[in-house]
C-alpha cells in the first residue's frame, strides 16, 4: 500500500513539474546580425537623416502564457553608430554627443509589461545614456514566434518604437538646428537555446577537467 502511495506521489509530482515547465519563461539571446536600432532627427526642418547602433547585445525573459511578466536587457555600443556619413559618425563619438570614450556603453532594463492587444505591449524600462538614466516606454510589436528555418531555433522576432529628447541625458549639441527628439525604431530576432546546444553544453559540464597535475 505504502509503494502505491509513493507511486502516486512521484506521478502526481511529475505531472506538476511538467505543467510548470510547460507554462515557464523561455530566455532568448538577441540575434546581433538580426538586431537593429535606428535613429532619425530632423536637420533644419529640411531633412530626417538617420543611422543605427551596429553593435547590440541583450537577453530576453518571454513568458508566453504571462507576457506581463517578460522582460528584457539590452547593452547598446553608441561608438558603434552609422550614418554613411564618417565626418558626422566621428563627431557623434566626440564629447559634443555620445562622449563615447568616458560612457562606451549605453543600457536599457525594463521594469513593466503593459499588454495592449493580441500582440502588441508597451515595455517601460530604464535607459541610461550617456551617464543619465531616464525611464522610456517603448511600443513593441510581437512579429512572430515559431523554429527558425534554418536554425531550428525557438525564435521571438519583434518590432518597436520610441521617441526620446537626447537633452534630457544631456546631450545639448546642435539643438534646436538638428531636433532634440529622436526617434528610435527597433527591429530585432532573439533566438532560444536548442536542445542541441544544451546538451552539448551538459556534455561539455560532465567532462572532467584535465588534470594538470599528472605532468
Amino acid at each position: 500500500m505504502n509503494k502505491i502511495k509513493k507511486l502516486l506521489l512521484i506521478s502526481a509530482l511529475s505531472v506538476t513539474a511538467l505543467s510548470t515547465n510547460a507554462h515557464a519563461a523561455d530566455t532568448y539571446t538577441l540575434d546581433p546580425t538580426h538586431t537593429n536600432i535606428t535613429w532619425q532627427v530632423n536637420h533644419l526642418g529640411f531633412s530626417n537623416p538617420n543611422g543605427k547602433f551596429t553593435n547590440t547585445q541583450g537577453t530576453l525573459v518571454l513568458d508566453e502564457a504571462k507576457p506581463e511578466n517578460s522582460s528584457v536587457k539590452v547593452t547598446i555600443t553608441p561608438g558603434s553608430s552609422l550614418s554613411g556619413v564618417e565626418k558626422l559618425d566621428e563627431h557623434m563619438k566626440s564629447d559634443s554627443f555620445f562622449d563615447v570614450v568616458k560612457f562606451p556603453t549605453a543600457t536599457f532594463e525594463s521594469t513593466k509589461v503593459e499588454v495592449t492587444g493580441k500582440d502588441t505591449a508597451k515595455v517601460t524600462g530604464n535607459l541610461n545614456l550617456h551617464g543619465v538614466t531616464k525611464p522610456v516606454v517603448l511600443d513593441v510589436k510581437l512579429n512572430k514566434i515559431g523554429e527558425h528555418p534554418m536554425t531550428k531555433a525557438k525564435t521571438a522576432g519583434f518590432s518597436a518604437t520610441t521617441t526620446i529628447k537626447r537633452s534630457d541625458f544631456g546631450m545639448n549639441y546642435g539643438i534646436p538646428a538638428v531636433s532634440d527628439e529622436v526617434k528610435l525604431t527597433i527591429e530585432s530576432e532573439a533566438n532560444a537555446a536548442t536542445h542541441t546546444a544544451l546538451e552539448k553544453a551538459e556534455k561539455a559540464a560532465e567532462k572532467p577537467a584535465p588534470n594538470n597535475l599528472a605532468k
